[in-house]
């Protein structure tokens, strides 16, 4: 999932970098490269300072969603909580917003470790198959309506003369930010033979379809809501 987005405010705090939580963002404008955010540039302006190059501790995150009344994502069996996602409408599904969030900002199951990184840290890691490697992290693409990571880029071209594929997170075994490795369930032959992955041309539902069928995997989008990447 994307947690939080890192904004370089240098153009009017002076260089320092704050979190904006998807729950405060609007409908993306991709063709104007436009985030509309619901929150004003004072509420931005006082909230928690961030080290947006070190892990984000819970205490943090219970500062920060504190600040703005977002309800905490964490202490459920859902991605975000109660399963309405940053760009779900509650009150289209006659749910007081103000109420069903006031709700769940004190849930009852232990915090745990939240293990949030950084995507551009991420960027590089290799991929490793179950018969060895065969490339690293090129880039990441998300639904927008969710938030969640629906695909890494990975990069093959320093395995073979290859190209860029895309892998779902569902499909890691393992994360290792020592080693700065990524382990999938998936055989280097299959991932080779995968459907080349252009970022100049839009990715449909049918070129997903074709991507999980390559891996025989089950489609995400049959039991969970969620818009292509």
């Amino acid at each position: 999932m994307i947690r939080y987005l890192v904004v370089d405010t240098s153009s009017w705090l002076g260089g320092r970098e704050v979190l904006v939580s998807p729950y405060s963002l609007g409908k993306p404008e991709w063709a104007e490269s436009l985030l509309p955010a619901n929150v004003s540039k004072n509420q931005v302006k006082e909230s928690p300072s961030i080290e947006s190059d070190r892990p984000v501790s819970r205490q943090y995150e219970k500062n920060y969603l504190g600040y703005y009344g977002y309800p905490y994502y964490w202490g459920g069996t859902s991605l975000w909580a109660g399963n309405y996602y940053p760009g779900f409408d509650l009150l289209e599904h006659g749910r007081d917003y103000n109420g069903y969030m006031g709700f769940l900002k004190n849930p009852s199951a232990d915090d745990g470790d939240p293990h949030l990184r950084s995507c551009n840290a991420v960027k590089g890691y290799h991929i490793h198959a179950t018969d060895g490697e065969i490339g690293h992290v090129d880039g990441f693409l998300v639904d927008d309506f969710t938030w969640s990571i629906r695909y890494m880029v990975v990069n093959t071209s320093n395995w073979w003369s290859g190209h860029r594929v895309l892998l779902s997170p569902e499909w890691i075994q393992r994360v290792s930010w020592a080693e700065s490795r990524v382990d999938v369930a998936l055989e280097r032959q299959s991932i080779k033979e995968a459907p080349a992955y252009h970022e100049d041309e839009p990715l449909n539902r049918d070129a997903e379809m074709e991507t999980y069928n390559h891996y025989g995997r089950k489609i995400y989008w049959r039991h969970e809501q969620g818009r292509a990447a």
